[in-house]
């Protein structure tokens, strides 16, 4: 078993990705990878040594994410006038606000599929055994989502407009 702080720097950034995807650019998606990984250094001693510490890791964010979107609804915001301030909604490498703001338009089990699938890299099995439903219910929540997210970002022949451009953002997970 490799080195808990090792985990952390290989999965890091595909848990930042999916905890952002989930709940926006709130500092809540940074409070959640944060609550991720203290979980995960609690129970990391007792995975067994053929487990999908991605997949394990992406579950955990799933949950801490969901724990924020219920804490949210419980919170006051006591201010008179929300100041103004730079969109943290992108992730390391990405600079299109608008996509991210798209992503977190889509309907939930296409924004959970869209996230886990194409920014954490899972399988269609992991992201049914996380969302629940089938492979192939996930596979279709992720394609309905990419379809809408190039709806929205008015995707056309490649090289033509910006959301070419934004298409390797969508899929930073390395896989279609």
């Amino acid at each position: 078993m490799q080195p808990f702080d090792r985990v952390v720097t290989e999965h890091g950034a595909v848990v930042l990705r999916v905890c952002r995807a989930v709940l926006g650019g709130h500092a809540d998606a940074e409070d959640a990878w944060s609550e991720t990984f203290l979980s995960a250094l609690v129970a990391y001693p007792r995975l067994g040594p053929r487990a999908d510490v991605r997949a394990w890791l992406v579950t955990i964010a799933h949950r801490k994410a969901l724990d924020a979107i219920r804490a949210r609804g419980r919170r006051a915001l006591p201010v008179e006038e929300v100041p103004e301030r730079v969109s943290d909604m992108g992730v390391p490498g990405s600079g299109d606000p608008d996509l991210w703001a798209a992503v977190a338009r889509l309907p939930e089990r296409q924004r959970l599929a869209v996230a886990y699938r194409h920014l954490g890299g899972l399988p269609y099995a992991e992201v049914a055994a996380i969302v629940g439903g089938t492979p192939e219910a996930a596979r279709r929540a992720a394609a309905d989502g990419v379809a809408n997210l190039r709806r929205t970002m008015g995707a056309g022949p490649p090289g033509t407009d910006r959301a070419s451009a934004s298409a390797p953002a969508a899929t930073a997970g390395g896989r279609p």
